[in-house]
């Protein structure tokens, strides 16, 4: 099952998200540019367990090296397909960590998730001398924090039986779930050394983002943290929005939801709504006024059912103002 998308949109630009991305596309790029001293780069800056166990193996490497190791490992890759996955998913699930936690916490965060999966890791394999490079114990972690908080969003997925895509929608607390099942089962099976795969990483960092996660929310956001969110909070809700409409009453039929921002419902929008009903979907454009208040209700001429005669009766839905991100 490939993950497409999910269903929540983050409400500030996620600038540590792609600024990660970003670091470690540029550390590949200069990782594949060692060609012949590819394998003495990896294993200068991969996580190698027996470096810290091993006192002959140690001795060969500074303090600063076996300290550096251990964050440099999780910016380098495998190859195209693995950082490909990897940014993938924390493309994904990361925006929404950050939207929760704020642009500093979600950095702090996302290392230190890394180096929880690199310890566990560490502790699985002592004396291995086979480096472990990747960033998906941070990511793991990444998708521990989005277990909790959005367990009832929904990922797009792509599943290919034999020659034939599917697309379903997958509760996230389902798939996220079943991945990390599916982590267990692997490191379970396949005993020290993992196969060339840090599955007892995946595992640690999944379960450290969970518990580290509780405690960030302890700790309130500062000044200088929100002032940077509030610059960086998005300004605008999409332009296209889905609604799956409920029956109102005989007054107002056909009632749905209709989100904006709090700088949208100032100035006015344009959005164009997609409403799945018991003749199909139908788009129509809603205009909402300058100066609208959160639980307004607007009208839309000729979107509800049809009378006896044919005519189409008026729809009604409802503004819903969505909070500023840094209230969260």
């Amino acid at each position: 099952m490939f993950p497409i998308r999910d269903a929540i949109r983050s409400r500030t630009f996620p600038l540590v998200n792609l600024g990660l991305i970003a670091l470690n596309v540029l550390v590949y790029f200069i990782q594949i540019s060692q060609y012949e001293h590819l394998n003495q780069f990896i294993f200068l800056y991969g996580l190698v367990p027996a470096r810290y166990t091993v006192p002959e193996i140690a001795a060969h490497f500074t303090f600063s090296e076996q300290a550096f190791s251990f964050l440099s490992f999780m910016f380098l890759h495998g190859g195209f397909w693995h950082i490909l996955g990897n940014m993938w998913f924390l493309y994904i699930f990361g925006d929404n960590v950050e939207d929760h936690l704020g642009h500093f916490r979600y950095l702090a965060f996302y290392l230190l998730c890394g180096w929880a999966s690199g310890i566990t890791h560490l502790l699985f394999n002592l004396t291995s001398q086979m480096p472990t490079i990747g960033a998906s114990g941070a990511i793991a972690g990444v998708m521990g924090a989005y277990f909790i908080l959005y367990p009832r969003s929904r990922v797009l997925t792509f599943i290919p039986l034999i020659i034939i895509p599917y697309f379903f929608e997958i509760p996230a607390a389902f798939y996220i779930g079943l991945w990390f099942i599916f982590q267990f089962l692997s490191a379970a099976a396949s005993g020290p050394g993992g196969g060339g795969i840090a599955w007892w990483a995946h595992i640690g960092g999944f379960l450290f983002g969970i518990i580290v996660l509780k405690l960030f929310d302890l700790f309130p956001r500062f000044g200088r943290i929100s002032s940077l969110e509030q610059v960086t909070t998005r300004k605008t809700s999409p332009r296209i929005q889905v609604m799956k409409p409920y029956r109102g009453d005989d007054v107002r039929p056909l009632i749905g939801t209709l989100a904006i921002t709090e700088q949208e419902a100032v100035r006015g929008a344009r959005k164009m709504i997609s409403i799945s009903g018991a003749e199909g979907k139908k788009v129509f454009s809603v205009t909402v006024p300058p100066g609208i208040r959160d639980g307004t209700i607007l009208r839309l001429a000729g979107i509800g059912r049809r009378e006896d005669t044919g005519k189409a009766l008026d729809g009604y839905i409802k503004i819903l103002i969505e909070p500023p991100a840094a209230g969260r």
